[in-house]
């Protein structure tokens, strides 16, 4: 679930055809489900109209995941596990695949100082707008000279940055 923070930025006065149209997309173009999720959207809107220049409020999303995608990063990573030299094991791999691409939680450490935990990317806890932040990271990781000298510790950097990239070119994403 993705948590959106937004502040009424102007309490500008639209003109009778701009609230028409802003009606329409609002309304018509989008709009609940059922009459109960219909009601929900227009308190919705009318609590941002009554809202203050400046004044913030925050809207949660909730994406489907889309299966496909989901697939599509797991064998990638299950080849850059696959091809690669350092990680045994693969739970350990996808831990510091997770911290490598920044998805974690900073948390207090037990004598002080900050260390990451890893957040989850299971479909409960991670919708596709979160998925797709979380596939974006890794792809930046997986690119960078640290995470291919890494896996790849007895090859030169230039033979690790083409491992990596030919596992990348086989899933379709290029620089």
């Amino acid at each position: 679930m993705t948590q959106i923070v937004l502040t009424k930025r102007s309490d500008l006065d639209l003109t009778d055809t701009q609230r028409q149209v802003l009606r329409e997309c609002l309304f018509e173009m989008v709009d609940g489900q059922a009459e109960e999720d219909q009601k929900a959207w227009r308190r919705f809107w009318n609590g941002i109209w009554h809202l203050g220049s400046g004044e913030f409020f925050s809207i949660q999303t909730l994406i489907p995941r889309f299966g496909p995608a989901h697939r599509k990063q797991m064998k990638l990573e299950g080849e850059v596990f696959k091809n690669q030299e350092r990680f045994k094991d693969r739970e350990t791999f996808r831990l510091w695949v997770k911290v490598g691409s920044g998805w974690v939680v900073w948390a207090a450490g037990p004598r002080g100082g900050v260390f990451p935990v890893p957040k989850s990317i299971s479909y409960a806890k991670c919708d596709e707008g979160d998925f797709q932040i979380y596939c974006d990271g890794v792809l930046e990781f997986f690119r960078t000279s640290h995470a291919q000298k890494y896996l790849w510790p007895h090859a030169s950097a230039q033979i690790a940055e083409q491992s990596m990239e030919a596992i990348l070119c086989q899933f379709e994403v290029s620089n």
